[in-house]
């Protein structure tokens, strides 16, 4: 490549793209094929804020919780080949919560690319394994095309249904020097289905019992959201990526086994940034059931059963244009009490985990973000736990990925330092990704970590033991000492025996903001599944 001393190399166009767009901190693990992309990122120190792990899986993890936490991109940095592979965990649970992460890696020397030389860290297709873990992904070829190429990522990451997305450099385009060429102009959004908006309005204000259902797609618009259900009178009902867009204190908020409970009822429902997978498949819908469905991304549309009506767009456009259409009239206030206190009877078998749940969120404060991993805790918190404000309830949607709490809790830390953190793991999770307590340490992240210690992957430990005959294999686990851990890793460390006992110790260790373990020694706990496997209530 012609190389031009006063221009920039590849490396510090892309490092200028994300300082224009707006990054101020980034996850990382560098080595060879991305030295020159962490020289040029050492140049941006005064903007960015730089925080490298003790495995890519880390920094992935952590940039995924950055970006649930905020909603806003966020960008890590890999090697290519075992780093991505590393990644991929992370990646794959990003497309599943719809997390907008940038995935920046290297790639071999252009020439060797696709040779199968066995050089180091070469994987076959790397650019096809990208592609199938992202929404987008491009190679950056020359310094010519990484402006505009970084641009388009963050155009991909803003647009549209946010995923992941990601951007290779082979190892000799990072320090090659090119002036960059022009952004293309941006695209305006397409304008809003007017004739569509007005029917939904109708169907609406004319229901006799109409419901909203949320999801991940509707968190920046928990406003509007609120005068909707206000003005109709209509149930928001959240499940896992949805959960606080309207505050779990709200009458007309629902769960999900409340919102099941009501179902049976629902003459309209209208469905805004969630596929309502478990509504639609499980619960079941019939030729009384009208479908309205707000979403940006039309293969949802029809991917589960095809709405009565499609709205293409993003909630925050539709739902200003839907007010405005529906009359301010005014509907007797609805009454839900009566099914919480079926779902509190239905659910008494809950109360172990009940207990634990209500002791912690008494100690986090309104707008602190729990993270749950896949635990005896975390999937009964899908119902359980009281939400009160967007992106506080961070949950794996249906990728179910187990370990990802402790480091995605990080990384939401890091991008909300004004707020407390805090994550929910077992002792199996959070033996995955343990050596991040390194970065905790190092960087002062005020994470408290609560590690429920059953000494087993208690949930197939239970399958086993209720499903199989009590055929146990695998599930017995030998842990480590936790305070001797947390002491060789400078973090502070407590246990606690109960409920009450709990709550204050979280109180105690959020008010040192500093990184901390509180160990809890719990056994066998009442399986979740009578009340998340949910039954077909209608078709």
């Amino acid at each position: 490549m012609t190389s031009t001393p006063s221009a920039p190399t590849a490396a510090q166009t892309l490092v200028a793209g994300l300082v224009s767009n707006g990054v101020n901190h980034f996850f990382t693990l560098p080595g060879v094929q991305n030295d020159h992309f962490h020289d040029a990122l050492h140049g941006a120190l005064d903007k960015i804020r730089v925080i490298h792990t003790r495995h890519e899986q880390g920094a992935a993890y952590m940039a995924l919780g950055s970006a649930m936490a905020t909603g806003q991109p966020a960008p890590f940095c890999v090697v290519p080949g075992p780093g991505v592979l590393n990644a991929g965990a992370a990646l794959c649970t990003g497309w599943a919560v719809g997390a907008p992460m940038l995935c920046i890696t290297g790639n071999l020397p252009s020439p060797a690319i696709g040779k199968n030389w066995g050089i180091l860290h070469e994987i076959a297709d790397q650019t096809g394994l990208l592609s199938g873990l992202t929404k987008w992904s491009a190679r950056i070829t020359s310094p010519a095309t990484a402006a505009a190429l970084t641009e388009e990522a963050f155009v991909q990451l803003r647009t549209g249904r946010p995923r992941p997305v990601a951007l290779e450099a082979p190892l000799d385009v990072w320090p090659a020097r090119g002036e960059p060429a022009p952004l293309p102009p941006s695209a305006a959004p397409p304008p809003l289905d007017d004739a569509a908006i007005t029917r939904a309005a109708d169907w609406l204000s004319n229901a006799v019992c109409p419901a909203i259902i949320v999801g991940g797609g509707a968190q920046h618009c928990a406003v509007e959201i609120q005068a909707l259900a206000e003005r109709l009178q209509a149930p928001v009902i959240s499940y896992r990526l949805g959960r606080g867009i309207l505050d779990s204190r709200h009458p007309l908020a629902l769960d999900a086994y409340e919102g099941h409970l009501l179902w049976p009822q629902v003459d309209v429902v209208i469905v805004i940034g969630s596929r309502a997978q478990v509504a639609m498949q499980v619960w079941g819908s019939d030729a009384n059931l009208r479908v309205i469905h707000v979403e940006i991304d039309p293969e949802e549309m029809a991917r589960i059963r095809t709405p009565d009506l499609a709205i293409e767009a993003d909630a925050a456009r539709v739902l200003p244009a839907l007010l405005a259409a529906i009359p301010r009239f005014t509907r007797p206030a609805a009454d839900f009490s009566a099914l919480r206190a079926q779902s509190q009877t239905e659910n008494a078998h809950l109360a172990p985990q009940r207990a634990w749940l209500s002791a912690i969120r008494a100690a986090l404060p309104d707008n602190g973000i729990a993270v749950f991993d896949i635990t005896q805790l975390g999937h009964a918190s899908r119902v359980l736990w009281p939400v009160y404000q967007p992106r506080t309830f961070l949950d794996s949607g249906f990728q179910g990925t187990l370990g990802w709490a402790f480091p995605t809790a990080l990384g939401a830390q890091v991008a909300r330092p004004d707020a407390p953190v805090i994550a929910i793991t077992g002792d199996g999770g959070f033996g995955f990704t343990l050596n991040e307590l390194a970065t905790a340490a190092q960087f002062r992240i005020p994470l408290v970590t609560i590690v429920m210690n059953d000494n087993a992957y208690g949930n197939v430990q239970r399958t086993q033991v209720e499903d199989f005959g009590n055929r146990t294999l695998c599930t017995d686990l030998q842990n480590p000492d936790f305070a001797k851990l947390a002491d060789a890793f400078g973090v502070a460390y407590a246990r606690a025996r109960t409920p009450a006992e709990l709550g204050g110790t979280v109180r105690a260790a959020l008010a040192k903001r500093a990184p901390a373990i509180i160990e809890v020694p719990v056994g066998p706990m009442p399986s979740p599944w009578k009340t998340l496997r949910f039954k077909r209530m209608r078709g």
